[in-house]
């Protein structure tokens, strides 16, 4: 409808994929599973369920009347209970048992334990993907001298696929976060009010064996090989601080990325990819913004920011249970894993097509050079017997002069000046071979070829395509 808000999460922004993780349909069915998985436990364990019921209830777990759930929860208040009610009519023979022992925190927090964990696995997967391009972009521009920054002031140069090495880098940090967080996810399982599992001792005559069964059948039939060893009615909201953790983590490094592409556009050293029709400014026809980066900034910083939600969320949580969590949970959880899952798409669609600008860059380093290589054109003199000082002071000047030079536009005759100057003792031949880029790009290919060996890029599925 277009008289109501639409989020651009969902229309713009985050895949498909994302969307159903944490769609109605996906949430609601998981329920129907978490309530089958519990019939079938308990019939298994000999409580009063037949498997007659147990195989009604399998056989309709996708079919939701969501206007039979609507009309339900304006009547009684309660989500849980109306899907309870719904799933009951459809399935007759077992809508007696439905629920049978279990508090709404059992299909609630269970069922986001799964989605939580699908979403923290695609969200690896999409990393693997920016990984791979990214990872063939540094392997072909390896050799491609260029000037480093520090202070976005010139420094010692680089070169191009070294410095993706320093993107490729921070994203398998990411990755490692996204391991440790995904082995560090439990199952809730069943464990009553107040986390004491008193239903289930009454329900099994005493029998505690059986109730640690139950809680192991039903986590082994989402995936999981443990389940907290206690918890409250809920399960611990920490887990909660650690994946939005883990998504401010490739959000930040995303927007590193975003901002030093921004920066080397601007510099006309790198650029993104633009199409043939885009446009890039309303008014400005001649522009070519570099508004993937900017918006993966935009979105990196949302992400960044919707983190603080859970640990606050995290630390007021009172005694065994409080509700003040649930409305926080819905939008910060699902809407951060969609921005992220948007960026990432984002970073692979740049890093596919990527643009170097070489003779702008060979422009740049030239300029720059002269100046970047005064200490070893120095020390290369002093060896030539000459006086250290007064070779600093014939550098210095010939420096200020030819950067009054470059200011005026024209190009950074240093070299010429050194070489011409009788006092030097290199000729302008012995200068220009010292200026020649390789001399001062250290171990740079090197480095990005250790890197990538040490680093190889799992086989990712290909991003869906977004509007971007």
């Amino acid at each position: 409808m277009r008289d109501q808000y639409e989020s651009p999460l969902n229309s713009r922004y985050a895949s498909d994929e994302m969307q159903r993780l944490f769609s109605p349909d996906m949430r609601y069915s998981t329920w129907r599973k978490l309530w089958v998985s519990l019939a079938r436990a308990e019939h298994a364990l000999g409580l009063p369920v037949s498997q007659e019921q147990v195989d009604e209830l399998a056989a309709h777990t996708s079919d939701i009347d969501y206007d039979v759930v609507a009309k339900r929860e304006a009547e009684v208040r309660h989500d849980v209970m109306a899907h309870v009610y719904a799933y009951g009519l459809v399935c007759p023979k077992a809508a007696g048992i439905i629920h049978l022992g279990a508090t709404s925190c059992y299909v609630t927090d269970n069922a986001d334990l799964i989605i939580l964990r699908d979403a923290l696995v695609s969200i690896r997967n999409s990393i693997y993907a920016v990984l791979h391009a990214l990872s063939g972009f540094a392997e072909r521009t390896k050799a491609i001298p260029t000037v480093g920054y520090t202070h976005f002031q010139s420094a010692q140069p680089v070169t191009i696929g070294r410095r993706a090495c320093l993107w490729l880098q921070d994203l398998w940090l990411d990755v490692d976060e996204i391991e440790d967080t995904l082995a560090a996810i439990r199952f809730l399982g069943c464990r009553g009010a107040t986390g004491t599992e008193a239903s289930f001792v009454s329900l099994f005559g005493g029998d505690t064996g059986k109730i640690d069964v139950l809680n192991q059948r039903i986590a082994s039939d989402f995936g999981f090989e443990r389940c907290y060893d206690v918890s409250g009615q809920t399960y611990p909201r920490k887990l909660d601080s650690r994946v939005l953790n883990a998504l401010s983590s490739v959000a930040q490094s995303a927007y590193k990325f975003g901002d030093d592409l921004r920066l080397l556009q601007h510099d006309g050293i790198l650029s993104e990819p633009f199409e043939s029709k885009q446009i890039g400014s309303s008014a400005m026809a001649y522009k070519q913004n570099p508004m993937r980066s900017e918006r993966i900034c935009s979105l990196s910083r949302f992400v960044i920011a919707s983190s603080l939600n859970a640990p606050l969320t995290a630390s007021t949580q009172w005694l065994e249970r409080t509700l003040d969590d649930s409305a926080n949970r819905r939008l910060s959880l699902p809407e951060a894993f969609l921005a992220t899952d948007a960026v990432l798409r984002l970073m692979a669609n740049i890093c596919g097509g990527i643009i170097v600008h070489e003779k702008a860059n060979a422009k740049i380093l030239g300029d720059a050079l002269p100046f970047l290589a005064t200490e070893n054109l120095l020390m290369a003199a002093v060896k030539r017997g000459g006086n250290r000082q007064a070779l600093h002071e014939i550098i210095r000047t010939h420096s200020l002069a030819a950067k009054e030079r470059l200011s005026s536009g024209e190009g950074n005759d240093l070299a010429e000046r050194l070489g011409a100057d009788s006092a030097f003792p290199l000729s302008r031949e012995e200068v220009l071979q010292e200026l020649d880029p390789a001399r001062h790009i250290g171990r740079s290919i090197e480095q990005t070829d250790r890197f990538l060996a040490s680093h190889p890029v799992p086989q990712s599925t290909p991003l869906q395509e977004i509007m971007v």
